[in-house]
């Protein structure tokens, strides 16, 4: 579909060109200059102290102009357009930034600009046009569902998509990502747009189309600010202003004209029909000797100083006259929405789950078959719920391991571009979640409730299954706590290794005539599977039960009467609706702490500033010390 896409591209790419764009949505009225002046930024290194990325630089990037910020790996590009777009904290970073000659507010630069990352992280079940349209009712509040549709229209003919709308993200093709994700922060017309790396990965032909498409952009009245990695000679021509970075400091600031005789100037010959921008690039990784970086370090700010820009007044005010903010319950909704569309479209994986709950069910059931009315196999009952919440502990756990860091990523981007709060995402992906759960388990309880042959009383089922479905909410969140910290690698082992103490020490007691310390029975009961294997063995066993039946072949039956099997077990005392508070209790706390830790993730405070900034240290020291 991929290929299909491209070939159409390439048919109407002269034709999109010269499409009308509307100028009530796509021109910028107010334009933004960004200038900054003695930017440093410094990283720990363990022992050796603190690494300086940035040392002391000043720029200028005008509205209107295509900039690229060039220079080799580990130059500090990616950090000064991290730095720009106030996506990197500022702990470590120290200067002066401002936009239109007034000091930047962070927040509301925030509001007024967007950042697409290298990584273009895409919702794959969507089509090119439901993914547009999410993003507008996500970003335009005061905006009617026709102007909505118009600026939409626009930003696809703008970004030549019009021929894929209906294609899902994960069909398009590398260039046709780029423009989609592109278009997805176009949609609230931000008069800047900074860009890291976006030519990457893609080949010659949709790099230079994306270059154009940006260079569009700029004669529209934007401020686009890019990250490049050696660009081609064709490409680097078509930008209009280049600022080069050699170890953490400015080399050259001007437009792409004016390298070649800067360079000679400094006493350096471009070798004829050789790319200025990769020779550039060498010269800044120290290829040629370092004096020469040194000599283009104190030559730029004779060559190219810095003007003041003029300051501009009331283009706050235009900006935010224009666009308010979406309510919070308009965001839950759309939010929901999205994510039960996507739900919808995953079908094979769905049906995968599916699958897999009903052979553990099967199984499950066999390994237990028609224990629950024989008394002479009461202790393998007790095996038997032990089972089900092991199940619904790891099976609901994992999926969340594997897929919640990479959709944390996502959220993070969509944040930090302010499509939306935290609040309603969460809510919504709590509550589009619970159907889902609850389906899933109820498939497994029910095949394994009757071919177990367990009582077959409502209130007694009721008591069971609304056990196990808090139980598999709790793994569930145990899961998004460990997930909304920590990498998908990460992650996946250290979620079942908190899993086993908390099945270890849930069996303590069971069976004992001795009761417990105190200290550990605090210790059993922070263990939410001992709730819940007290609380099934109560809906099994208690609240007075008929005798259980016993086989003539058995002699001896003890667990023949029900309430001795709560005896014996030490859970005489448990009172079943306790169970189930302390399950909900727990299942709150654990929801609560996955909130606090995301919203940690996504704009930590100063302690987890600190608490990040000493994990940085430690780990750069057994780095250095391997």
């Amino acid at each position: 579909m991929s290929t299909k896409s491209e070939s159409k591209e390439k048919q109407s790419s002269n034709g999109m060109q010269n499409t009308p764009v509307s100028p009530s949505y796509s021109k910028i009225t107010t334009p933004i200059d960004i200038e900054f002046n003695d930017l440093t930024c410094t990283v720990p290194r363990g022992r050796k102290g603190t690494k300086v990325i940035l040392r002391g630089i000043c720029g200028q990037f005008k509205s209107g102009e295509l900039t690229a910020i060039l220079g080799p790996s580990g130059a500090g590009k990616s950090t000064l357009l991290n730095i720009l777009a106030g996506y990197k904290s500022a702990d470590s970073v120290t200067g002066h930034i401002s936009i239109n000659g007034q000091t930047r507010d962070e927040t509301y630069f925030k509001k007024i600009s967007c950042y697409i990352m290298q990584k273009d992280l895409l919702q794959p079940w969507l089509t090119v046009q439901e993914a547009m349209q999410f993003a507008v009712d996500l970003k335009l509040g005061n905006i009617s569902q026709k102007a909505k549709s118009i600026a939409i229209d626009e930003i696809l003919n703008i970004l030549r998509l019009r021929h894929a709308k209906d294609t899902t993200t994960e069909c398009l093709s590398g260039g046709e990502r780029k423009r989609l994700s592109i278009a997805l922060e176009l949609v609230s017309n931000p008069p800047v747009v900074f860009l890291d790396e976006p030519t990457t990965g893609l080949d010659e032909i949709s790099a230079a189309q994306c270059t154009d498409l940006l260079k569009s952009l700029v004669r529209l009245g934007r401020t686009i600010i890019c990250s490049l990695h050696t660009p081609s000679a064709s490409i680097f021509a078509k930008f209009d202003h280049i600022y080069v970075i050699a170890a953490g400091q400015c080399i050259y600031r001007s437009t792409v004209h004016n390298l070649v005789p800067f360079v000679r100037q400094i006493g350096i010959e471009c070798p004829k029909h050789y790319n200025p921008a990769d020779f550039v690039i060498e010269i800044s990784a120290g290829e040629y000797g370092s004096e020469w970086i040194s000599r283009m370090i104190n030559a730029v700010d004779a060559e190219f100083p810095i003007v003041p820009v003029s300051r501009r007044t009331r283009f706050e005010f235009q900006y935010k006259a224009k666009i308010s903010k979406v309510s919070w319950f308009k965001q839950f909704v759309v939010l929901s929405r999205r994510m039960l569309l996507q739900l919808r479209r995953n079908k094979s994986y769905m049906y995968l789950k599916i699958s897999l709950y009903i052979f553990l069910g099967f199984v499950v059931g066999s390994l237990f078959l028609n224990i629950g009315n024989d008394g002479s196999k009461t202790l393998s009952n007790f095996t038997f719920c032990f089972a089900c919440l092991i199940i619904l502990l790891y099976v609901p756990m994992s999926p969340v391991l594997m897929h919640f860091p990479s959709e944390v990523q996502l959220v993070k981007r969509e944040y930090f571009n302010m499509w939306y709060d935290l609040s309603p995402y969460y809510c919504a992906f709590t509550i589009v979640n619970i159907p889902g759960q609850i389906l899933l388990s109820s498939i497994y309880l029910l095949i394994v409730y009757v071919i177990t042959n367990q009582p077959l009383e409502l209130s007694r089922c009721a008591m069971f299954f609304s056990i196990c479905f808090m139980c598999a909410f709790i793994a569930e969140s145990m899961a998004l706590v460990i997930a909304s910290t920590l990498n998908i690698v990460n992650g996946t082992f250290v979620g079942p290794a908190i899993s086993t103490p908390l099945v270890l020490v849930a069996i303590q007691g069971i069976g004992e005539t001795e009761s417990l310390s105190i200290y550990r029975k605090l210790i059993m009961y922070l263990s939410y599977i001992r709730y819940g294997i007290e609380g099934l063995l109560v809906a099994l066993y208690g609240y007075n039960r008929e005798k259980l039946y016993c086989p003539p072949a058995e002699i001896f039956c003890p667990f023949g009467t029900p309430r001795q099997v709560l005896l014996t077990m030490q859970m005489e005392h448990v009172v079943f609706w306790v169970d189930i508070i302390a399950l909900i209790i727990i299942l709150i706390c654990l929801r609560a702490l996955s909130y606090y830790l995301l919203r940690q993730r996504l704009n930590p405070n100063k302690m987890f500033q600190a608490l990040h900034l000493i994990g940085r240290i430690i780990k750069n020291h057994f780095n250095i010390d391997n």
